[in-house]
């Protein structure tokens, strides 16, 4: 490694090679829904509305969210639904994490349905090529009481013993149909008060799957101020067990719900105090990684491009190529593109998010982007900034 290395000039300005994949009525749908959710009161209440039309079995509400959040966000209702967009997304270089978006399920029945749901997005992409990964939320599997409980240290009953049991015997088949394939998987990260019980999981899995290569991957949350230490150490007990570590870096997710649940129970957030110290961890967790690139793969899940463009200037000071294959570039669908595509254009290893399944279900996936893209400084006004700019580039108008 030298100083005078030459850093990477990506151009995520380029609206060309950001939209290409993006027919002229998608790009005009997409850029519709930008101008919705960019108001906050119709973020912020237009999915309470509809949440309580779909709620209520109102007549239209499904037709509703088809036709406009989810129509832009996720890739369909079933697993053969995302095929077409898996296919697209190769033409251009970019690969497809598989996200059946359903969370917090209450019944034994829905946990098995909903397991059944991630084995066969592992087992369809060891046969297809552009698909890359799959992604799982334990709340689709597990009781989010029963992993409150356990997070917090607190005995179980009999009953809920073998409820974990059971859940722990899913997480396991997932895994070993992962290892049978060689798709790998991201276990993705949740509400703080029930993380301890998904990170344990996590990391038992991985010791025992990622002995030569990262099939397991777990996911750190940089806006809680305690995971900068947790990487750490995450990455110490990796070396010392002898395994392979996979992790996924993310900023976080769940901003309100965790200040409010803090407040309501008198305890300090576990959110970090600013926008600027959440950044810097990190920038400093991205550059944690690729110093112990050796001993793990990472998969930078931002739509920030200061992160992302500083993740290839890190790569580049340490001579790994663009294609480094433990190096990875993650954004949801109809999100960044173009952070996305003109990261593959240049060979980075880039990844769409494709969330699906039936409507109600994804829901509140779909109610998070809108609010998400409201409460991030920037995000939907860049979004809006891009899409009218190739609006304007193909000869349509755009205000």
């Amino acid at each position: 490694m030298t100083n005078n290395t030459a850093l990477p000039t990506l151009d995520f300005g380029n609206t060309r090679l950001a939209f290409h994949a993006k027919s002229d009525a998608r790009l005009k749908r997409t850029y519709l829904m930008y101008r919705m959710i960019g108001f906050p009161f119709t973020a912020r209440v237009g999915p309470q509305v509809l949440n309580v039309m779909l709620r209520n079995h109102l007549p239209g509400a499904k037709a509703i969210v088809r036709g406009t959040l989810f129509k832009v966000f996720c890739a369909g209702e079933s697993l053969e639904d995302t095929l077409l967009t898996t296919r697209q997304l190769q033409q251009f270089g970019v690969r497809a994490i598989l996200d059946y978006s359903v969370e917090g399920e209450k019944t034994e029945a829905g946990f098995d349905a909903t397991c059944q749901e991630f084995y066969d997005t592992l087992v369809l992409g060891a046969k297809q090529q552009p698909v890359a990964f799959s992604a799982c939320k334990l709340t689709g599997l597990a009781s989010f009481d029963l992993m409150e409980k356990i997070s917090a240290g607190k005995s179980l009953s009999s009953e809920e013993t073998a409820a974990w049991e059971r859940v722990k015997a899913r997480m396991e088949r997932l895994a070993e149909a992962s290892a049978a394939g060689q798709v790998p998987f991201f276990i993705d990260a949740e509400e703080s008060w029930i993380q301890d019980a998904i990170d344990a999981l996590a990391e038992s899995l991985m010791e025992r799957y990622n002995q030569t290569e990262p099939l397991i991957f777990t996911t750190v949350q940089l806006y809680r101020h305690d995971r900068l230490e947790y990487l750490r150490g995450l990455i110490q007990r990796s070396r010392e067990r002898g395994y392979v570590l996979g992790v996924k870096l993310v900023r976080g997710a769940y901003l309100e719900k965790e200040h409010a649940r803090a407040e309501a129970m008198g305890y300090p957030t576990p959110i970090q105090a600013s926008k600027e110290a959440t950044d810097h961890d990190f920038n400093e967790a991205l550059r944690l990684c690729i110093d112990h690139i050796d001993q793990l793969a990472v998969c930078a899940g931002t739509h920030n491009e200061e992160s992302s463009r500083y993740l290839t200037e890190l790569m580049a000071l340490k001579g790994l190529p663009n294609s480094h294959p433990r190096v990875l570039f993650a954004q949801l669908l109809a999100m960044s593109d173009h952070i996305s595509f003109n990261l593959a254009h240049e060979g980075y290893n880039a990844f769409k998010y494709l969330p699906y399944g039936p409507v109600e279900a994804v829901f509140p996936y779909l109610s998070r982007r809108a609010q998400e893209n409201t409460s991030v400084a920037g995000q939907s006004s860049r979004e809006l900034e891009l899409l009218s700019r190739e609006m304007r580039r193909r000869g349509f108008w755009a205000w």
